[in-house]
Order: C-alpha cells, then structure tokens, then sequence
C-alpha cells in the first residue's frame, strides 16, 4: 500500500462550522467539482444541477447544514476567507430567488428544497457520507461525480485512493507510533522536530511556522469571540451559549480591553484546581458554541471536535506559561502527527467511528502535544496519546436532532479535561512500564468502529438522540 502523506494543514484546516463531514467536507466537493468542470470548459454550458446527499450526510444533513454548505460550494465561496455573517442572507437570497451563480459567475435556475435531495435510505459501500453532483448541460448531456466526506474536511471522488495532498518524498515517513519513534531514538529529535522535517519536503519552514501560526491565530478569535457571545444557538433546540456568562462569572469584574489582557485577567486570579478546571471548561465551550452558530473554527481534527485542542493549548498558554510561539509551534505540530496516525490507521469519521474518533481522537492529539511541550520524553508522548484514546473508545456519536450541540458541545469539555489527565499521568510515569501502546489502541478503535452499530455512527439514529423527547421544527 502506498504511503499517505499527511501535513500539519491537512490536519488543521480553517473552515465554517457545525462539522467539518457535513458541512466543510461536502462545501469543498461541491467547489471542486465545479473547478474540475471549469477546467474542461464546461462551467458555461451548465443548465440544471442536483444534489443527491447519501447515508449520515442525509440523515443528520440539516442539523449539520449540509444542504447550506452545497449551495456555498456551488457558489463558489470560500470557507477559509467567506464572511460567515452572510452565510444566512446568501442562502436566504438563494431560496427566495430560486437562482444559483455557480462558481460566483454562472447562473441557473436551482430551487434547494427540490434540487437537494435527501436519501435517507440510501448508503453508498466506500463511506456513508457519499455525495453525487448531478448535472445537465445544455446539450443535454447528462454528467454525475460522487464525492466522500471521509472526516477531518478531508474529501475524496469516487475512484480516487486517498483525500491528502500532493504525494512527497519525506525524509521520515510515519504511518504508525512505532516507526515515529523508531525516528525519534535515530534522530534524537522530539516529535514536533521530526514533523517539522517532514514538512519542509512540502514547502520552506518559514512558511510552516506563519501557517502554524495563522492557525493558532483562528483557534485565540475562535476562543474569545465565544467566551464573549451570548444568546441561542441556531437549529431549534433552544440551547443557551454558556461560555460567556462563565467568562463573566470567573472573572469578577476583572477589566480587559483585548486578548492580551483578558489572559491576564483570567491569570489574575489564580491557580487552583477548581478555576483552572472551569477555565478549561470556558475555552472548549466557546469554540464549539462558535461551531454550532457556523463560525469560524478549526477542524481539529474535526469540527466536532473542534474544541478540545484550543482549550487545552489555551490552558497551556495561560496556566503553563506556555505563550511562546516557539511552544505553539511544537504543540500544533506535534497533535498533528498523532491525529495522521490515527486517520491512515483508523478513522477521524464518526460517520465510520463513532465519537470517538472525533473527542477521542483530539483529546489523544491535545495530550500528546502538551506532553511534548511540558517536557515528557518521546515515549511519554505517546503514552499520553494513548491513555487519552484508551478512556474514549466505543464513545458514540448520537447528536440530539442531527445537531452539533447534545452532547457534542460538553463532549468537548470532557475531551480536553481528559487530555489534561492524560498528560499529568504520562508525565508521572514509566513509559517502559506501559502495558498498552498507541498502535494497539489505534487497532483497537478501529476495530470497535467496525463492530459499533450504525445507529451510534451519526445518523441520530440511537443514543441519546432517540431518548431525549424534543421535537424540532420541521426543515
């Protein structure tokens, strides 16, 4: 099997929430789609397009706004750069007018509610979240492509063998936690100096520290934009934001004016357990209620999970004096090698894994990087990575009315807390002494995704998303 060359920023992409399967991933296939007809001359003969939405993509699709990321997608808007405050008015604009400017240059007659069609039955074998771009030129030549969102924003066309980038030569390639560390004794390198290595075979290490930064940078506004927005998350399940009043509350009246002194305000007032743990609590809660409301975010691996990762370097930066970006650097770098590991060896799809492959799989990134950036040996990296992992396998993903909210918003709260734990423990301990390594719990989780019913695999199908009694209003 050839080797997946997987960067730091195919981990970590900036995106729009709820979900990065859902929505980024079936966004950027829409846009690649109507880039590869573009390429062939044929954006301008187009007449009528339909969108087919397969498996989870249709069963938890308006819950995730999938439907809202296709028409985006066709419309040629980027979800790095596009202003999510137009992102309701645009499709707002879009079923009102029943017109769709593909590609931002072409318009056709497209009417969502009967040109997105959601086959809730339907599951195509290669992954269940499948999509199919129908479309009639004018000629009347008829052409379908199908795409998989396969988790992370990572999107692969039917036939094609993996969703990563442009194939390399890496001085050190990885598909498992033994043969990093295997690098690692060779080298005598940490973990983030052999990513950084490997990184540079895609582009010079100047440009991977500004776009490690720029990364950072999306996670601090993410992070204090939610800790300062208060309200109703959108979707209908009348969920109160909470991060803000906890901002608030943790406070006590301490002044700021921006990041920068809101940190010192929040260091202001100590160092205790139960503040610390709050505070933890407040950064996860923020991204990912910015998550639920389509802000900006960054996978992490996942947008579900999008949250766990800032919390926990924001934990570090605050509390572990960790506001360096020489210390950023390492620790984005090193998370992004544990979550490769686990997307060539498992899956980052709760659509195939379960939660645990979205909370479980970025706790285990987040403990591993602050391990590295505490101290810890190579060793104690991974076991980290692993004691985070151990304690989420078989995790269920069962949102509430096809949300990104119940439990997923908590869940994220939970992942960092874990990580945290996971880090003091490998730090305290003798990696030698491990009964259990990374690659055995890699197997493991992708062994129980296999065995895990479907109904836990984001479909709302089971879980708490049966028991709870709220009726959402109709799509």
């Amino acid at each position: 099997m050839a080797h997946e060359c997987i960067s730091v920023f195919d981990i970590f992409k900036i995106g729009v929430g709820p979900s990065s399967s859902h929505t980024l991933g079936p966004w950027r296939a829409a846009m690649r789609f109507l880039h590869e007809l573009e390429g062939k001359g044929q954006l301008f003969n187009i007449t009528h397009v339909t969108v087919l939405l397969y498996g989870s993509l249709a069963k938890t699709g308006y819950g995730h706004g999938t439907d809202v990321a296709v028409q985006l997608g066709l419309a040629g808007d980027d979800p790095v750069t596009f202003n999510v405050n137009n992102i309701t008015p645009k499709i707002t604009d879009i079923r009102r007018m029943k017109k769709l400017v593909l590609a931002g240059k072409h318009e056709i007659d497209f009417d969502p509610v009967e040109d997105i069609d959601f086959l809730y039955e339907e599951s195509l074998p290669f992954h269940p979240n499948a999509l199919t771009f129908l479309v009639t030129m004018a000629d009347g030549e008829q052409i379908a492509s199908t795409y998989y969102s396969i988790g992370g924003g990572f999107v692969v066309k039917e036939g094609e063998e993996n969703a990563s980038g442009m194939q390399v030569d890496l001085p050190f390639p990885i598909d498992t936690a033994r043969q990093l560390l295997q690098w690692c004794i060779k080298t005598g390198y940490s973990i983030s100096e052999v990513v950084m290595e490997n990184e540079i075979a895609w582009r010079p290490e100047e440009e991977t520290r500004k776009g490690v930064m720029n990364i950072w940078r999306v996670m601090k506004e993410c992070i204090y934009r939610g800790s300062h927005t208060s309200g109703e998350l959108p979707g209908g399940l009348q969920v109160a934001r909470r991060a803000a009043a906890l901002n608030t509350k943790l406070l006590k009246g301490r002044t700021y004016n921006d990041y920068e002194s809101w940190v010192k305000a929040i260091r202001e007032g100590g160092s205790h357990f139960a503040y610390t743990l709050d505070w933890v609590s407040c950064f996860a809660l923020a991204v990912n209620e910015e998550n639920a409301s389509f802000g900006r975010v960054v996978t992490a691996p996942t947008n579900g999970a999008a949250g766990v990762i800032p919390a926990v370097l924001q934990y570090y930066i605050t509390f572990c004096d960790g506001y360096e970006d020489e210390k950023i650097l390492r620790f984005v770098l090193t998370a992004s090698e544990i979550g490769s590991i686990f997307k060539k060896r498992s899956t980052i799809s709760a659509a195939m894994g379960g939660c645990q492959a979205e909370i479980g799989v970025s706790s285990a990134m987040a403990a591993a990087a602050l391990t590295e950036c505490l101290g810890g040996s190579q060793r104690q990296v991974l076991m980290a990575a692993e004691i985070a992992m151990e304690h989420h396998l078989g995790l269920t993903c069962d949102p509430i009315g096809g949300l990104v909210q119940i439990p997923c918003i908590e869940r994220n709260t939970m992942g960092a807390i874990k990580a945290i734990t996971a880090s003091q423990l490998a730090l305290q301990s003798n990696p030698e002494l491990a009964k259990v390594s990374l690659d055995a719990v890699v197997k493991t989780m992708w062994d129980t995704a296999q065995d895990m019913n479907s109904k836990y695999k984001e479909t709302s199908d089971g879980g708490l998303a049966v028991n709870i009694p709220i009726s959402l209003p109709e799509c």
